[in-house]
Parts: structure tokens; sequence; C-alpha cells
């Protein structure tokens, strides 16, 4: 449920936070008072466009924060979160925020990500209902309208089977479509495929033998200098004038008098001879590396032809001996398919043609529960209807299969064959027309909430949002929409801005939404009511301050909840 909304500098409101709670939460105030900027920001921070020209005059940039609770929510919202990159929700806790600026700059953020409008508003599409005159409306697309129709009637399990079932389709086909190629493209693959195995497997690589290959490349490239460098060492530790062994033995005799002399000097004697020592174990051991130095022709020639065979094909096939030989691999098994194709075209067209059968059984299953399911759901929805005055209206839905049509290929998709059209006629003697061609908003919204109490405890979306519901409603009916609201809010949470006290009345939490004058500038402000303040705001709806309005509003929050 939305239980923080924040507002800044968004037309009269400076800086407006509002804490809703549970159930039924009922606005109300005067006309213009503000109760559609709640609305509006509502809107923008779950991805509407933004009007620019709606920023408080002096504010420069608005911003609205939204904190909704996902305990209630599935799995399925929160991978959409992760696949979005978006940090998870703390203590159940989703974080909105949108700002943008006179200027052009626009941002948004969801649990302090930042993200696109787009990813936003589908986002947004989880979490609130909105039905008014600026809405967006999920019951009014075929897809939402089908999602409700299956979860009336628990459908959900045949569904989800069935998409498996196209997504395993569509698999197969992907794999078909690979083996599938005309004759000269399949010998020109066939011929490379077999280069590149035969090339990578001749070669025999091992994936951690590069290092010492190199070190044996630039050994043998340069083993000439080197040579030169390992004479001139021995040179100067043995042969020259003088050589380090000589300096050496000199130093010697010098601190071997001078220990004679002084007892002391005996431990740098003896760091001398320890010197003298490594100084012959390092000629002996660049003689050592000398000798190995002297490679024969054939051996240079084999390594210089490895280290040249490996980057070849680095070049081609990857960027290190890993990546070649995976590669080498994929290239064997494309291979072994190719060569084997028909014998692989035969068994994915056996197992397509299996799946085919499947589909078409579930498929036709599920499109004969929901033509079951779809007679009640109108009986409820009219019924609903007929309480909220419309009581000469009719509903229906419309399920068609285009597989009836000779369309069946075209209708395969994961929901199903079935396409689906929720019809009103508000009126005897007017035909059916789709819901989303209502003109009237009222007419609308009153729709919306009769199928909304009739589904409210199989939609998921967790916050509604009703505006001018009381359009055209008086009398009892006013009543009935109250009473309606209340039964939606014991499944979720309501906001319903209304102008009819009983409607008023009903909510389990009451806002006034007022204007104030504050240094000369008109401000929105919104306040919870309770006692003494809800019974003078719901006088003041019924018309006056006079005792029997009194009474009336009185008597209206005494009526069982």
């Amino acid at each position: 449920m939305l239980t923080d909304l924040r507002i800044k500098n968004l037309a009269l409101v400076n800086d407006l936070a509002i804490q809703f709670g549970p159930g039924y939460n009922s606005i109300t105030g005067e006309t213009g008072a503000g109760k559609s900027i709640l609305i509006g920001a509502l809107g923008l921070v779950l991805g509407e466009r933004a009007d620019r020209t709606l920023i408080r005059d002096g504010g420069g940039h608005c911003s609205v924060e939204a904190i909704i609770d996902t305990v209630g929510l599935g799995k399925a919202f929160h991978v959409r979160l992760d696949q979005n990159g978006i940090d998870p929700c703390e203590d159940g806790q989703l974080f909105l925020k949108r700002s943008f600026s006179a200027t052009g700059g626009n941002r948004q953020f969801v649990n302090g990500s930042p993200t696109t409008l787009a990813v936003l508003a589908s986002i947004g599409e989880w979490l609130v209902d909105i039905h008014g005159p600026h809405d967006h409306q999920s019951l009014l697309k075929a897809a939402r309208q089908l999602d409700i129709l299956d979860a009336y009637g628990g459908l959900e399990a045949q569904r989800n089977d069935f998409a498996a079932l196209v997504d395993q389709q569509a698999a197969l086909a992907a794999q078909k479509a690979g083996l599938i190629v005309d004759e000269d493209a399949y010998a020109r693959e066939l011929d490379l495929l077999r280069f590149q195995v035969s090339e990578i497997e001749s070669a025999q690589l091992k994936p951690d033998e590069e290092p010492e290959l190199e070190q044996a490349f630039q050994r043998a490239t340069h083993s000439a200098r080197l040579a030169e460098l390992a004479v001139e060492a021995r040179r100067l530790i043995d042969n020259g004038e003088p050589s380090a062994t000589d300096l050496t033995a000199a130093l010697g005799r010098a601190l071997q008098e001078m220990a004679g002399i002084d007892a002391g000097a005996e431990s740098l004697l003896t760091e001398q001879s320890a010197v003298s020592a490594q100084l012959a174990d390092l000629g002996a051991a660049i003689a050592d590396y000398a000798e190995r130095l002297s490679l024969d022709p054939a051996q240079m020639k084999r390594v210089e032809e490895r280290y040249n065979l490996v980057q070849t094909l680095k070049r081609k096939y990857g960027s290190t001996l890993a990546e070649v030989i995976a590669f080498g691999g994929q290239a064997a098994k494309r291979l072994a398919a190719l060569e084997g194709r028909d014998e692989e075209l035969a068994r994915l067209n056996a197992e397509a043609a299996k799946l085919d059968e499947q589909i078409q059984a579930l498929g036709q299953a599920l499109s004969a529960e929901r033509k079951a399911i779809a007679p009640r759901l109108v009986e409820e929805a009219e019924r609903q209807l007929n309480d909220l005055g419309f009581l000469q209206s009719r509903f229906d839905v419309e399920i068609i299969d285009p597989s009836e049509l000779g369309q069946a290929e075209a209708a395969v998709s994961r929901t199903g064959f079935d396409q689906i059209e929720f019809l009103f006629a508000p009126n005897p003697g007017e035909p059916f027309k789709p819901l989303k061609a209502i003109a009237s908003s009222g007419e609308m919204a009153r729709v919306m909430l009769a199928l909304k109490t009739v589904l409210a405890a199989q939609d998921r979306i967790p916050v509604l949002v009703f505006d001018e519901v009381d359009s055209n409603v008086g009398g009892e009916t006013a009543g009935v929409v109250g009473a309606k609201m209340k039964q939606i809010g014991a499944k979720r949470q309501v906001l319903c801005i209304t102008h009819l006290a009983p409607v008023a009345a009903a909510g389990h939490q009451h806002y006034l939404v007022a204007k104030e004058i504050v240094d000369g500038r008109t401000l929105t402000r919104v306040a919870p009511l309770d006692g003494e303040a809800r019974v003078e705001e719901l006088t003041r709806m019924l018309g006056g301050g006079g005792a029997a309005a009194r009474q009336h509003a009185e008597s209206l929050l005494d009526s069982p909840k």
C-alpha cells in the first residue's frame, strides 16, 4: 500500500507530506482546493509525462516521492526490480522519486537507483490503478482483461503450463532454423567448420601452455645475444683484468690482515668468504645457463613454429587459448549437428509435432474454461452495476478464438488462443461497445468500481485510486458507492476523491484538502480528519451548517463500517 507521499513545488503545493492508512482513504475538499494535485503527483511518481507548466512559480524544480509497502506483492515483482538493475526493497518498502525542472532536467529513482522513465512506468503498473479523467487504466488493456478473467477463474496454472509449451516450441523453431539453409550455404558452412575443427584439434592445445611457450620463444629468438651476455658475465667474474674473483681474493687478503691485528674484524672476513663462495656459484650457474642456450636449429624452429601457430589461432578464434579451445568445442558440436542434419531435423520435427498436439489440446481446454467462466463474471459485474445505479445496463465479455477464423498460427501466444474484450452497454437499445470506448469518465469510473468489487480477491494491484466515481450519482446510489469502496478496501488500499458525503463517510480514513494563504501566497494543505472536524466537513458537503445537515453527517459516521 501507499504509506507516504511527499510533493514539492507542484502547482499550489510548496512542501506537502501525507501519510495514508490501510483500507479505504476518502479525500474531500472544496472545488479548486487542489485535490487533483494529489492524483497528478501520484501519476508523476508512477512515470506519467511531466507538465513543466505545473512547477510552482519560483520553485525552479518539482519533486514527488512515494513509499509503498510491497509485502503483499509476489516474487515476480521483485524479480522485475532485479532485472532492471534496481536495489531490492529494504524491510518491504519501495521508494520512488521523480524530479524535473523548468529547464528540462528529468530524473527518476527506484530504491535510490537511477532509472529510465519507461522502467518507472512499468513498475508503476504493478502498484497503482488510477481511475479518473487523466488516468492509466490497466483494465482497459486487452491483455489485462485476459489476466483478470483468468485470475477470476483460477486459471493461472493452466496459463503457465501453456506458456511453457509455447516457449519450448519457439526454442525448437530456432534450432530448426539453424539447420535449414540452402545447399550452397550448407556446403560452405560444412567446409568451414571442418577446417576450423581440424585446425584447432590438430594443434593439441593446452590452456596453460602459453606462458612457458612465450618464455621459450623469447629465449630462442634472442639466444645469440643471451650467449654474448653470458660470456661477458663469465669474463667479468673469472677472466677480466682484474676479474671479480681477483678483486674478491684481494679483498680477502686485506681483511685477513685486519683480523690478524684486530679480532673484531673476523666477522668481516667471514662475510668476504661467503661472498667469494657466492661469486663462484654464480659463475657456475652462468656457465650452466650458457650451455642450455645452445639450442640446435631444429629445436629453435619447432619453438618458433609452435609460437606462431598459437598466435594465429588466437587471432582467429579468441584472445586466450581457453577461448580458442572453447570455440573449437562449439564448432565441433555445430559440425556434428550439420553432418547429422537430416536425423536432427527429423528428431526436431517429431518433437515439434508432439508439442503442437499438446499446445492445441491445452489451448482448447483453456479456451473452454474461459468461456465457462465468462458468464459468471458477467453476472456478478452486472449485479454490482445495478447497485451503482446502472439498473438497465449490460456488461459482457467477448472471447474470440482466432483459430476458429482460420488464423491458428497467428493466434498462438503465451496466453493461449483467445482474444478478449470487455463490452458495456449503459442504456437499453444501445449496442455493446468496448469498455475503452465509454466516453463519460463518471460511467467509466463506476464500471471500474463494479469490476474491482467483483475482482477484489483476484486483482493483485495493491493501490486503487478513484476520481469522479460519484459523477451523476446521488441518493441511495451514493451510499452504495461508499459501501463498494469499503468492500474493496478490505482487500487492498483505496484512495477516493469524492464530493458526496455518504461516499466520504464510508472511509476508514478521511483527508481534507484545503487552500490557505501564507505570506501572500496560496498553498494547498492536506490534513487527516477525525471526530468533530470530520463531522464539520461532512456537514459542509451536505449543503450547509444547519442542524439537519449536521445530524445527517453524524448518522453517516454512526453507520456500521
